[in-house]
């Protein structure tokens, strides 16, 4: 007698059954609602019916051109990210090429790793009030170090300086990011084919060549994936300029999560501008992703692509006039 076979495909639905039903409660419904909030005009702490507004996108008019608060905070969130961003992917880089280097074959890797990466783990409030203590006025260990360099004569408030308050924030993030952001690199060094490595040192190629002739490009995806995680997560900065400055001073830090914060549970309790703003970032981060994805294409590939398409084309108008003789 013939074994009947066994499906095990439903198993996988099964177990993919609690994930599904999670995403569409916790993620998918929420975001749909915060969407259809965006064209109303929900505000207050008591709930009141709710109804679309005779413009639907009033709300989004008055956030960009009428809202000079929100419009700051776009271009704080931008600095914030671009500075914190541009010296995390240059040492994340060469923290990677350091490790995976097979020359210099360094010792310990383990330990420098779990060091470089520790900060990750250590939560955002004990972060924040470790640079407060840090860069406190007038009694702070800076202020002490620099007077003692002869850096400077007087303390400074640095907390209250605009541009210094924006490049501790960056660096935090910086020093936060980093050791992630080289895990994830030298995870994606470690699946390339140890052949082209070994061919290459064969050939007679220096470290930088190899590097940036093998390494770089192989890292392609990783390296997209990288770009776009963090432009996300620098997008929704939240948890660091909220506690270790609240948007200070002058509103210097306020990123746009904090902004959107602000207006749903503060004050006037504006659920619509909230929830046009969080829609507002979602196009944008739309936009940036994929613009990152076409600008990391793979141009050797999509140009072959276009051949075979080109070639296919060719051969059907062939077939076509063949037919017609």
């Amino acid at each position: 007698m013939r074994r009947k076979g066994v499906n095990y495909s439903k198993y996988g639905y099964i177990f993919t059954l609690p994930f599904v039903l999670a995403f569409l409660i916790f993620s998918l419904y929420p975001i749909l609602y915060t969407a259809v909030i965006g064209f109303t005009d929900m505000k207050g702490l008591i709930p009141k019916p709710i109804h679309i507004l005779d413009n639907p996108f009033q709300n989004f008019k008055d956030l960009l051109f009428d809202n000079p608060s929100f419009r700051k905070s776009l271009i704080n969130t931008g600095i914030l990210w671009i500075v914190n961003f541009i010296p995390q992917i240059v040492l994340a880089l060469l923290l990677t090429a350091w490790f995976t280097n097979r020359r210099l074959n360094i010792k310990g890797q383990g330990v420098f790793k779990v060091l470089l990466y520790m900060p990750n783990i250590i939560t955002a409030s004990t972060i924040a009030v470790l640079f407060s203590s840090l860069f406190a006025y007038p009694m702070g260990p800076i202020n002490s170090l620099f007077q003692q360099l002869g850096w400077i004569d007087a303390p400074v408030y640095f907390l209250q300086d605009k541009t210094t308050a924006r490049g501790i924030v960056a660096f935090i993030q910086f020093w936060m990011w980093y050791g992630n952001t080289m895990i994830v690199l030298i995870a994606g060094v470690m699946g390339i084919n140890p052949a082209l490595f070994e061919s290459a040192a064969i050939d007679g190629a220096n470290g930088f060549q190899i590097f940036f002739r093998i390494t770089l490009p192989s890292l392609r995806t990783i390296l997209l994936y990288t770009l776009i995680t963090s432009m996300i997560g620098g997008l929704t900065m939240f948890d660091i300029p909220q506690l270790f400055l609240a948007g200070g001073p002058d509103d210097s830090t306020l990123t746009t999560s904090m902004f959107i914060y602000g207006q749903a549970f503060k004050g006037s309790y504006m659920y619509n501008r909230a929830a046009a703003a969080s829609m507002i970032m979602f196009v944008i981060a739309a936009v940036l992703s994929g613009l990152l994805f076409y600008l990391m294409r793979d141009r050797g590939a999509a140009k072959m692509r276009k051949a075979q398409k080109a070639i296919l084309k060719s051969e059907k108008a062939a077939a076509a006039a063949a037919r017609e003789v």
